[in-house]
């Protein structure tokens, strides 16, 4: 079973930038996608930024051109470099992991029993 852990979240001012990371078990019975997501208080969780086993990468239309999802597979790691974070990023930003063939079905939707999540990181930024 595939275990994912979340870090690097904090506040932050509107125009700065925080890096996220997701430590995982290693990825050794699909072509697994990983993903980041976020949620805030009363809303459904959404897509953030998702990339596939052989690196192709796709961004939420909200974060395109400010967010980078990177992967280092021999250090089982995800990363999220989000620059000119605005308010509206705030919220609870959460790692996922799924094989790729299904991960695709069920993005952008933040909802899967399927996939393996981790506990999430808070992120906050200020006006």
């Amino acid at each position: 079973q595939v275990q994912l852990a979340e870090s690097g979240g904090g506040s932050v001012q509107a125009g700065g930038s925080l890096r996220l990371s997701c430590a995982h078990s290693e990825l050794v019975y699909n072509k697994f996608c990983m993903g980041w997501f976020r949620q805030s208080p009363g809303k459904e969780r959404e897509g953030v930024a998702f990339i596939t086993y052989d690196g192709s990468t796709t961004y939420a239309d909200a974060v395109k051109g400010r967010f980078a999802i990177q992967k280092d597979s021999a250090k089982n790691a995800l990363y999220l470099q989000m620059n000119t974070l605005q308010p509206t990023d705030t919220a609870m930003y959460y790692c996922a992991a799924d094989a790729c063939w299904r991960f695709t079905r069920w993005w952008p939707s933040g909802f899967s029993n399927d996939a393996y999540w981790g506990q999430g990181t808070q992120v906050t930024v200020s006006a």
